[in-house]
C-alpha cells in the first residue's frame, strides 16, 4: 500500500468531504435521480416535478455534475449511466436505502467527541424511527443482493443439507445459498418484526418451500434445531466478546457432526489498524451500541475455539466494503 503523505490541501478536501456526501444524500432523499430518469430535464422541470426553489435545486444539480453523477448540456441534466443504475428507485440495483440509512447515522457522527470522552453511545437503535428502520433493513438486503451471489459461489457447501442463517433479516443469504445449491434448505432466525419482510422476499424468490423463518434472538434465546451450516452475516460487530463467543456457542450446539460455522463480518488486521472501512465501521459501533466493535481475524478464530471449534481458516474473499469470511468446522 502506498504511504499517503498529507498536504494542507489533501487535508482540507478531507475536512470538507462531508460537503459531496450531504448533497449525494440530499439527492437521494429528494428522489432527484428517479425523478431525472432516463431524460434530460432542466433544472426548472425537476423543480416543479419535485416540488423544489429552483434557484437553489439549480447550485445543487450544478455540484452533482461536478460530482460526475450527472451530465449538463445546454441546461439540461442527465443521468450518468452509474446513477441511473444505483441512484434511480426505478432500478433494481438501487442503493438509496442504505444512503439514507448513513444519513440517519451523520448526527451521531458529528457528535463523536461525546462518546470519545464518555466511551459510551450516543445513539440507540430504540430511538430509530419507522423510516429509519425501513433505511436499514432495505439497505440491507440490497447490500446483500450485491454480495450473497458472489459468497454462495465461494463457500463448498457440497452434501450439506441444512442451513440457518442466524440473525438473517430479510433471508438474503440465505436465499442465494439455495439457488446455488438445490438439495439445500434453510432456516432464517431473527425477531419477529423480520417475519413478514423475510417471508415476502423468500416468496419472491419461490422459495418457500425450502426456507423457512423461526422467531428468535440469538441474544436472548437458545436456537432450535439441527443443521449442517450455521451462516452468521453482519451480527457479530453488535456484541461484545463475551456475547460473541455465547452466540458461537449456541450456533455450534445445534450443529451436527462435523457441521460448519460461517461468520461473514469486517475483519480487522491483527494490528486492528486496518483496512479502513473495517476500522471506522468500529467506530460506528462505538457511537450506536453498548459493546459492539470490528473484530480482527486472530480475535474471531479465538471466538471459534472457545467456542468448539477446531478447524478455522479464513477465505480469500473481500467484499466491496472490505469485509471478510472465516470458516470453522466441528468435529465429526
Amino acid at each position: 500500500m502506498t504511504k499517503q503523505e498529507w498536504n494542507p490541501g489533501l487535508l482540507l478536501k478531507l475536512s470538507g468531504s462531508y460537503w459531496q456526501t450531504c448533497a449525494l444524500h440530499t439527492a437521494v432523499k429528494l428522489d432527484l435521480f428517479t425523478t431525472i430518469g432516463q431524460e434530460e430535464l432542466t433544472a426548472k422541470q425537476v423543480a416543479e416535478e419535485a416540488g423544489l426553489d429552483e434557484k437553489a435545486l439549480t447550485r445543487l444539480l450544478d455540484a452533482l455534475t461536478a460530482m460526475q453523477l450527472l451530465v449538463k448540456k445546454n441546461d439540461c441534466y442527465q443521468n450518468t449511466p452509474s446513477a441511473v443504475k444505483f441512484l434511480s428507485a426505478d432500478s433494481k440495483g438501487y442503493i438509496g436505502h442504505m444512503i439514507n440509512h448513513h444519513h440517519h447515522l451523520m448526527d451521531s457522527w458529528a457528535r463523536m467527541a461525546e462518546s470519545m470522552k464518555t466511551g459510551k453511545p450516543n445513539r440507540g437503535r430504540a430511538s430509530f424511527s419507522d423510516e429509519e428502520r425501513e433505511s436499514f433493513l432495505m439497505g440491507m438486503f440490497v447490500m446483500g443482493m450485491h454480495t450473497a451471489p458472489v459468497l454462495a459461489g465461494e463457500i463448498d457447501l457440497t452434501g450439506r443439507k441444512t442451513l440457518i442463517d442466524i440473525g438473517g433479516g430479510p433471508g438474503t443469504f440465505a436465499i442465494h445459498f439455495c439457488l446455488q445449491n438445490p438439495q439445500l434448505n434453510a432456516m432464517v432466525y431473527d425477531l419477529p418484526a423480520t417475519r413478514p419482510f423475510a417471508e415476502k422476499t423468500i416468496e419472491n424468490f419461490n422459495l418457500s418451500d425450502r426456507i423457512g423463518f423461526m422467531d428468535g434472538d440469538y441474544v436472548e434465546k437458545p436456537i432450535e434445531g439441527f443443521y449442517d451450516v450455521a451462516w452468521l452475516s453482519h451480527i457479530l460487530h453488535g456484541e461484545g466478546p463475551d456475547t460473541c463467543i455465547e452466540i458461537l456457542k449456541k450456533a455450534v450446539a445445534v450443529l451436527t457432526p462435523g457441521g460448519l460455522v460461517c461468520i461473514h463480518d469486517f475483519i480487522l488486521k491483527n494490528t486492528m489498524d486496518g483496512p479502513l472501512f473495517p476500522a471506522l465501521f468500529s467506530i460506528n459501533m462505538l457511537l450506536g451500541t453498548t459493546s459492539g466493535r470490528s473484530y480482527s481475524e486472530i480475535q474471531l478464530m479465538d471466538m471459534l475455539e472457545k467456542a468448539g471449534v477446531k478447524e478455522a481458516r479464513r477465505l480469500s474473499y473481500v467484499g466491496p466494503t472490505e469485509s471478510g469470511v472465516i470458516v470453522g468446522q466441528t468435529k465429526s
